[in-house]
């Protein structure tokens, strides 16, 4: 019963939980930030322990890595003051844990009662490759169109960007 991937699934699934209950009650964008990095990075572990290499790797490397970049370079941008501001009063705090209380039991119910069937079942051996072949094959044109849709939306943030600040250079 204590295997090592049951131990490896408890200790990520804990610093998952851990990081996300951090993140809403830390008061510290930065700190909020870390805390949303170590779930991020124990997701895309728990995505290893399923066999699934490709999206623990897209993991990495798109959430972990540049989500979690652009939204620190947008505290940065914006001229964001780290002042703490109390506003973890007792009764925020009472309503997250009464959430991950209420969370965690629908998930424990809905996993308690559930009953697989037990089925061999191949796993694909080189899952990166048939993603790789499916995504440059069949779904090319909407993996093209999303590079496209996400280049507009970075021109319209600097164009953005630059007119706040042209504003504010007006308004001084």
């Amino acid at each position: 019963m204590w295997s090592g991937e049951y131990i490896a699934f408890l200790a990520l699934a804990t610093i998952a939980i851990s990081g996300g209950i951090l993140m809403l009650n830390l008061t510290k964008v930065i700190h909020m930030l870390l805390s949303l990095v170590f779930t991020f990075l124990s997701i895309a572990g728990l995505y290893v322990l399923l066999s699934a290499e490709f999206i623990a790797a897209v993991q990495v490397l798109i959430y972990s890595g540049a989500v979690t970049i652009i939204m620190l370079f947008g505290i940065m941008l914006t001229k964001h003051n780290d002042q703490t501001l109390d506003l973890t009063g007792g009764w925020r705090r009472f309503g997250v844990f009464l959430g991950v209380l209420a969370f965690g039991l629908i998930m424990f119910m809905g996993i308690k009662n559930l009953s697989p069937a037990v089925q061999n079942v191949a796993l694909e051996n080189e899952n990166t490759k048939q993603i790789g072949l499916a995504l440059y094959s069949k779904f090319i044109i909407p993996f093209e169109l999303t590079s496209i849709v996400l280049l507009v939306a970075l021109i319209g943030a600097i164009i953005l960007a630059k007119r706040d600040e042209d504003e504010g250079d007006n308004h001084e």
